[in-house]
């Protein structure tokens, strides 16, 4: 298990502990004020790898924590989009009970366009983020003192969408052809690839600007198009073709998927404040916080429709059979976590930084400058928290898992 500077965070063993326990009482304080590269050896790789110690004093939540309770501790958490099921474990926690039976009080703050949350949370403005990784390591280095207190999606969820008579099948395709990516720090796995496959991104491929939607692709302006599992590539597949009059199909387009190209990085974690876990009773919150959390996601792998009904029912605009395909494609994300979920792997990390640290856009930039420092993540609440899960029974790792099935309607209706 893995300490974030001990010499600041001396009681945070014994704090996990009882935060995994989920408490007899609970203060009435409020906290409130969101397949591998080979990647070359790193510190990152090194320090990463001392997290992957599995934490073995942990007992499980109880729901007579949240009656014992003098006051729920209210906690605010700023997502990094609009309600949709990208975040439908944190919503399911709030509505099946899980942080109440936590003894928190929690506040979901809608995300959106200009709405950085990692920056929400350096200046106070929420108790805990979700935000991508390369992302906030890039605000730490900036001065952001944040944490990854527990990484949820286990893989990228990015893609390079192109229609099939492009022959588009590898990064490697991308010579001489139009690519579009949406910048604002999203296309730095299109940009490792290409450099991967020995392509000079200035002199080999045409990058355009695209907009968070398909109708560049689908307009034939641009020639493959950045995707997200979860939502621009459904987005397609709920378009019409001209052509037949029907729904596009799978088989219509094809799919360079950034994990294959041995690029992905790490995105969606828990972030937390650095400077308030010397705090024991916000590390208490934390424990709590996430270990609620990562039982809201196991409950939408197991009841991906109800997750789904759980967000439509929050407010998101998206249809009905977009929001299940959604949840489907973001615990493909999530499941299997063979660490334990939630559980940071060290190997993926690593290559995180490494893309990070050298792969240059066209202007010659990198996500980050130099290696990110040790308190840049922790797996120990997670791992508390898997612990507990255990103990009461929860498969924690998604071992067995398997998505649904999805049929989506013109327009995700």
């Amino acid at each position: 298990m893995r300490h974030i500077a001990r010499s600041r965070w001396g009681a945070l063993t014994g704090v996990a502990v009882v935060g995994a326990l989920a408490l007899s009482a609970c203060s009435s304080s409020s906290t409130s004020s969101e397949t591998s590269a080979a990647a070359p050896a790193s510190s990152a790789a090194a320090s990463a790898a001392a997290s992957t110690a599995a934490s073995e004093s942990a007992a499980p939540a109880s729901s007579a924590a949240a009656e014992a309770c003098a006051e729920l501790t209210p906690v605010s958490l700023q997502l990094q989009w609009f309600v949709q099921a990208q975040f439908g474990g944190y919503y399911a926690a709030k509505d099946k009970g899980f942080y109440e039976a936590n003894c928190l009080d929690v506040t979901i703050l809608e995300g959106g366009v200009d709405i950085v949350p990692q920056t929400v949370l350096a200046q106070g403005g929420a108790d805990f983020a979700i935000s991508w990784v390369p992302k906030a390591l890039a605000s730490r280095e900036q001065g952001a003192l944040i944490t990854n207190v527990a990484q949820v999606f286990q893989r990228s969820g990015t893609l390079q969408v192109s229609f099939a008579d492009k022959n588009i099948t590898t990064a490697a395709d991308f010579k001489g052809k139009k690519i579009g990516n949406w910048g604002f720090g999203n296309e730095y796995e299109i940009f490792a690839a290409i450099t991967k496959a020995g392509l000079d991104p200035a002199a080999d491929v045409e990058l355009v600007g695209q907009q968070f939607d398909m109708q560049a692709l689908l307009n034939g302006e641009i020639d493959a198009a950045e995707a997200m599992t979860y939502n621009e590539y459904a987005q397609v597949l709920e378009a019409k073709n001209p052509d037949t009059g029907e729904l596009y199909k799978p088989e219509d387009f094809n799919v360079v998927n950034y994990n294959d190209e041995g690029v992905a990085m790490y995105q969606d974690a828990i972030w937390a404040s650095e400077e308030r876990l010397a705090d024991p009773a916000y590390q208490d919150a934390t424990q709590r916080f996430v270990q609620a959390s990562l039982e809201g996601w196991i409950y939408c792998r197991d009841n991906a429709q109800e997750c789904a009904d759980i967000i439509t029912a929050n407010g998101s605009k998206l249809g009905a059979s977009h929001q299940l395909w959604m949840m489907n494609e973001v615990n493909k994300l999530i499941w299997p976590s063979p660490l334990g979920v939630g559980v940071l792997d060290p190997a993926l990390y690593a290559q995180t930084v490494n893309v990070a640290l050298n792969t240059k856009n066209l202007e010659g930039a990198t996500v980050i400058t130099a290696e990110p420092a040790a308190e840049a993540f922790t797996t120990q609440f997670a791992e508390a928290a898997n612990a507990a899960l255990t103990a009461q029974g929860l498969n924690t790792t998604g071992d067995a898992f398997a998505p649904i099935e999805v049929t989506l309607n013109e327009g995700g209706n």
